[in-house]
């Protein structure tokens, strides 16, 4: 199963979104790998903390790494489990973005390598029971090689007009992808982020998107300070707080959308 995190949008949440619920399906006992496919890499940061680029070379391991060898001489290549990395966590691995991402976009896209995403993480099926994917905020190669080697896309949602205008063009960048290069992707649904129940707006545009028939989760995550405190401490929330209503907010999440797998 393998889940991509998308939105064209930045500060949503992906991160956040993406690193939570892995490390609860790796705390549930299911050997999770995350993909760090944004340059800025904070999915990383958040999961592994600072690198050292000696002992880890960017363009030898992590994502940079799994891409480079596709442009290369193929008695070169290695397996793609070879670039993944080990987090502190208990079942839970790490393909580790890399700035090198930026340098190789343009001639991975010249040279059409947008299914070698997929084609990796189907050699890794056997190895993972879960995947998430958290990507660039914009309609990149990343995003593409992401969305094509996805089973479902979650579209993060932080409830203003702004996020509501951008939603409607994500939604028909990913029908033109489906159409063109994935049918089978399933847009699983909107995770609405720093949700305030106390204020009027964010609940009109949820309920305007339900209304539209948009796949809005039951599920709601609110805003709170312990999610900076999480990326500062870089624990998840199930390590670092496992009693906070973020966190419980997170595990229902999680649970709403593995019961839609039934």
């Amino acid at each position: 199963m393998k889940r991509v995190v998308f939105n064209q949008k930045g500060g949503v949440g992906k991160t956040s979104i993406t690193c939570n619920l892995a490390a609860i399906s790796a705390a549930r006992g299911l050997r999770t790998l995350v993909v760090d496919l944004d340059v800025q890499g904070n999915t990383t940061h958040y999961l592994v903390g600072e690198i050292d680029a000696d002992a880890f070379p960017a363009e030898a391991q992590g994502a940079a790494g799994l891409f480079k060898q596709t442009v290369g001489s193929r008695k070169m290549h290695q397996n793609p489990d070879s670039f993944v990395w080990e987090t502190p966590w208990e079942n839970l691995f790490l393909l580790p973005s890399s700035p090198v991402l930026t340098q190789l976009e343009r001639e991975l896209e010249s040279r059409y390598k947008i299914y070698k995403l997929r084609d990796a993480l189907q050699k890794l099926d056997a190895e993972y029971d879960r995947v998430y994917i958290d990507t660039p905020p914009n309609f990149n190669f990343y995003s593409k090689s992401a969305l094509i080697a996805a089973d479902t896309v979650l579209v993060p949602f932080d409830c203003d007009s702004f996020a509501r205008q951008s939603l409607y063009s994500l939604m028909d960048n990913i029908a033109e992808l489906q159409e063109d290069h994935n049918p089978d992707l399933a847009v699983e649904g909107i995770v609405i982020n720093q949700f305030n129940s106390q204020a009027r707006l964010p609940g009109e545009l949820v309920a305007e998107l339900e209304a539209e028939g948009y796949p809005v989760c039951a599920t709601y995550l609110s805003a709170s300070v312990k999610m900076r405190e999480s990326h500062h401490e870089h624990r998840p929330l199930v390590d670092l707080a496992p009693s906070h209503k973020l966190t419980q907010q997170f595990l229902a999440l999680y649970d709403e959308l593995e019961s839609g797998r039934a």
